[in-house]
């Protein structure tokens, strides 16, 4: 599945940010990993602040928290502050990664080794 190109947010200045957030500089929970992905609720209101309103709609599909940065070309902690607003109004959902439970769990080197060897053949 293609992905529209969306323009990068313009950034503008530091203040912009600063405005964007609140004036928070780091996000209340520190929940949001790079790999966390993100699913909205709900479709964006009239009256939804333009970077949140983006985000809802990037993350009608499952998507990460560096993909979201990346497509609105606003750093991370800014992201992150922004995810947070979302879900403490139920707006998002967070789809954390799976820890592996032990090294038991991981795949075998060997099988990876053939996967690798399969790959480099196509």
């Amino acid at each position: 599945m293609t992905r529209p190109t969306r323009q990068p947010v313009d950034t503008g200045r530091p203040d912009r940010l600063y405005t964007v957030t609140g004036g928070r500089s780091r996000a209340d929970h520190d929940t949001f990993d790079l790999v966390t992905l993100i699913v909205s609720e709900c479709a964006p209101t009239q009256g939804t602040p333009s970077d949140q309103h983006a985000i809802l709609e990037l993350c009608r599909h499952p998507t990460a928290v560096v993909e979201i940065s990346a497509e609105l070309g606003l750093p991370v902690t800014v992201v992150r502050i922004l995810l947070g607003d979302l879900q403490a109004t139920g707006r998002i959902t967070a789809r954390h990664p799976r820890a592996a439970r032990s090294v038991s769990a991981l795949p075998d080197s060997a099988l990876l080794k053939e996967v690798l060897h399969g790959l480099r053949n196509l």
